[in-house]
Formats: C-alpha cells, sequence, structure tokens
C-alpha cells in the first residue's frame, strides 16, 4: 500500500501509522487491501481497501478482460463505496459487516477505510462444518429480512455479479441449450417475485470471517450488492462450501434452517401469512437461482467444478417450473 501524503492525511483522523501490512492483492489487479497499524486514541488497526480506475495491465485470469468487464468492475467500487457509506451503518449484530470509517475518491483513485473485523472475526476458514453453515445461513437470514423491501439508490438495481443482463459475454460464450433459451425467463422469474431485498451478491465461504468460538460471523466485500431475491446469495453460498453430495443430503434441512430464522427476524414486520407468503414464493424460486448461477458458469467456466449432479438436478426442475402447463 502506497502511503502518500492525501492517505496519510486521512489516516491522520484516526492515528498515526505504524507499519502497514498486505493483506491481498484486488481481482484482476485493481488495487489492494492492506491492514494498517495506528498509534492513537482510535483503533489500533484499520483495513484500506486501494482501487486504482484506470484499465490494468494485468489480464483476466479466465479471458475475460475487455472494456465491459472493466466498466463492470468500475461500477462494483462505486457500489461498494454506496454500501458502506449509506447501508452498512444499518446492519445489526446478527448480520455485521465492517462500517466505514473513512472515503476518499478522485478521478483516478478511491480510498476505503473500514473497521478491522480480525479482533472479533479472525477466522476465514477455507472448509467448514454444517454447524459453521448454519451460522452463515443465519447472518443471510438476517440480512434479507434487514434488507427486505429497501430501494436500492446507488447499489445494482439488480444484485449478484453473475445477473445476466452484466455479463453478455458468458452468455454468448454458452453452447445452445434449453438452459441458454430460458435465460431471461429465469432472470424474469427471480427479478419479479413481490418480495425482493437486497442481496449480498457473492455470499462465497471466503467472505465471511468467523469468530473464534465458530459461533458467530461478519461479511466482507459488498461490490455486488442489489436488489433481488434471497435464494440466490443461500444457492451461491452454497456452492462455496458443501460438496456434491454434501448438497444431496443436506442442502433441505439447511434451507428449513434458513427460512426458520428469516421468519423470526420478520415476525415483527410482517403478517404470519406474509411471511408463509414470502417462503413459499422463495421456495419455488430456489431451483431458478440454481439455474440461474449454473447459466453464468457454463459460459465462464464449463468445466467448473461446481457444475454438479445436484446443480443439474436442480436447473431440470427449474426449467420444468417455467415450461409447466397452466392450470
Amino acid at each position: 500500500m502506497t502511503t502518500d501524503d492525501t492517505l496519510g492525511g486521512l489516516l491522520a483522523s484516526l492515528g498515526t501509522v505504524v507499519s502497514v501490512e498486505p493483506m491481498q492483492t484486488l481481482w484482476g489487479g485493481y488495487g489492494e487491501l492492506s491492514r494498517v497499524f495506528l498509534d492513537g486514541n482510535g483503533p489500533q488497526t484499520v483495513v484500506v481497501k486501494q482501487v486504482a480506475f484506470p484499465l490494468p495491465a494485468a489480464a483476466h485470469p479466465r479471458g475475460w478482460q475487455s472494456d465491459f468487464s472493466h466498466q463492470r468492475k468500475l461500477t462494483s467500487y462505486q457500489v461498494e463505496t454506496a454500501w458502506y457509506q449509506h447501508y452498512a451503518p444499518r446492519v445489526s449484530s446478527d448480520c455485521y459487516c465492517p462500517q466505514p470509517l473513512a472515503v476518499q475518491q478522485n478521478e483516478n483513485r478511491l480510498d476505503l477505510v473500514l473497521e478491522d473485523l480480525s479482533p472479533h472475526f479472525p477466522v476465514v476458514p477455507e472448509q467448514i462444518e454444517l454447524v459453521q453453515v448454519r451460522v452463515c445461513l443465519h447472518w443471510l437470514a438476517h440480512f434479507h429480512a434487514r434488507f427486505l423491501s429497501v430501494e436500492p439508490e446507488n447499489l445494482w438495481p439488480t444484485g449478484t455479479y453473475w445477473h445476466l443482463d452484466t455479463r453478455p459475454d458468458e452468455y454468448a460464450a454458452m453452447p445452445g441449450s434449453p438452459l441458454k433459451r430460458s435465460a431471461q425467463a429465469i432472470d424474469s422469474a427471480l427479478r419479479q417475485t413481490a418480495y425482493q431485498t437486497l442481496v449480498h451478491g457473492d455470499a462465497k465461504l471466503a467472505n465471511f470471517c468467523f469468530s473464534e468460538d465458530g459461533q458467530r460471523v461478519a461479511a466482507v466485500d459488498f461490490q455486488y450488492v442489489g436488489r433481488g431475491c434471497g435464494m440466490k446469495d443461500v444457492v451461491y453460498f452454497m456452492t462455496s462450501c458443501l460438496s456434491e453430495a454434501q448438497c444431496f443430503a443436506h442442502a433441505e434441512d439447511l434451507l428449513n434452517v434458513y427460512f426458520a430464522v428469516l421468519a423470526d427476524a420478520l415476525s415483527d414486520r410482517l403478517t404470519q401469512t406474509e411471511r408463509l407468503q414470502l417462503e413459499n414464493d422463495w421456495r419455488a424460486l430456489y431451483p431458478l437461482a440454481w439455474a440461474d448461477f449454473q447459466r453464468f458458469l457454463s459460459g465462464w467456466s464449463p468445466t467448473h467444478w461446481k457444475l454438479n449432479g445436484y446443480m443439474a438436478e436442480q436447473t431440470a426442475q427449474a426449467l420444468h417450473y417455467l415450461h409447466r402447463s397452466p392450470e
């Protein structure tokens, strides 16, 4: 991280920079994430996300570099800035995320200073047990409840990084199939449910940070937050941490856990009838959320390990649902 005069001035309101610890390079070479150690009356550490806006020299690891994808990525950082400035302060402890400490940007760069989660959520596991899967579903249910019917001002009109309108190249790369021919209908069904919320949009395991005891979790990386059906987040999270066999064995029970937490979180806002209607609507869209993500993977990386039998089964159910005869 470059601690130039401008950034140094931004951090000066929090304390004096003692040292900087690089954490990771941002996807596609757009910048870097660092932990900054401070001396002062404020936090001892903060996380700084520095984004460079000019087109990076680094190529996309799967060959998808283009002006369109570049603009999508730049928009994602503007969305993330809006999220932290206007929405993150509204989260509860049940769906916690880093709080914003300072933001500055110009035409060439964005500097986002965030709360460091590591003192309370230091663990970012590569694999988890079912009990931790439930902890993350608890977070998602509370997140979706908290932002149910909230308008996505300065966020993505339709959330998730794989949304059809933002992935024309990947769609074009798909081979001809019933899934490709139904892609627009799947997208429309997911967008037209009466119960819209804000979805995280990239709710993979790597974006969840756990407490030492594994009983609490917080989430990071809100570049693709926007309006959508909560099933999109639930399905994508499952793809990130469950094997094909685990999906067949446990997905139904895990879905029940999610909806039980969601109903409880909405008990003071929706009537029982409304909560049941939401659950019925979203359960019907669960296979379509799988099909929507398969549509993206089929064009982006057709040999990806996530393209498994459980996903294929859910996609078949989605296509049957779309093309069923009217009653």
